[in-house]
């Protein structure tokens, strides 16, 4: 029988269940998001011996702590700029085609799953190159009950170059639309 193995193993944190990461560290996760997000380039910069698809998997293996971070703070700034301006995202509501598309549906979704009293959760995440697949799951922290699950796709080309292409299966369990409150929480940073 294979072994499961822990996926965060290599990771500077690991987000597979709430409660495991010390303040100090998710406020250094927030700062490096904001320097991560600095760095993308206009263009997806080329892979080749000046950037190679090593070095790519690596930058998003330290990126993707700060995005786990990012999400249950709510810092729906940090999230946007992640992307691409010229985004590809795929799901059940989509297509959207570049940033300004999405925008207005995702931040309801952020809103919900980074709300006071919820945990979201990455139970899986997996790295080839420029490919991140995860599956998430966010949780009533009072009642263990599942608001919201999804797998996802990324096809992110380390920190030059963003993400380019989203592609998310969600399901909301509860609530679809976030309440005004929830909604100003995720935009105001």
């Amino acid at each position: 029988m294979k072994i499961r193995k822990n996926y965060y193993q290599d990771l500077v944190a690991d987000y597979s269940r709430p409660g495991l990461v010390a303040e100090p560290l998710q406020r250094e996760l927030i700062e490096l998001a904001l320097k991560i997000n600095k760095l993308q380039e206009e263009s997806p910069p080329a892979i080749g011996n000046d950037y190679p698809m090593s070095q790519i998997e690596q930058e998003n293996k330290e990126w993707w702590p700060t995005h786990c971070e990012a999400l249950r703070q709510g810092r729906g700034d940090i999230l946007t700029g992640e992307y691409r301006r010229e985004l590809v995202y795929f799901c059940q509501d989509g297509p959207y085609y570049g940033i300004e598309e999405q925008k207005v549906r995702e931040q309801h979704w952020w809103a919900l799953i980074a709300q006071p009293g919820v945990t979201m959760t990455w139970p899986i995440v997996m790295f080839h190159e420029e490919f991140v697949w995860f599956e998430w799951s966010c949780m009533d922290d009072q009642t263990n009950e599942t608001l919201a699950k999804g797998s996802v796709a990324w096809v992110r080309r380390g920190h030059r170059g963003g993400c380019r292409f989203k592609g998310e299966q969600l399901t909301f369990y509860r609530d679809v639309f976030s309440s005004p409150e929830l909604l100003k929480r995720i935009t105001q940073n």
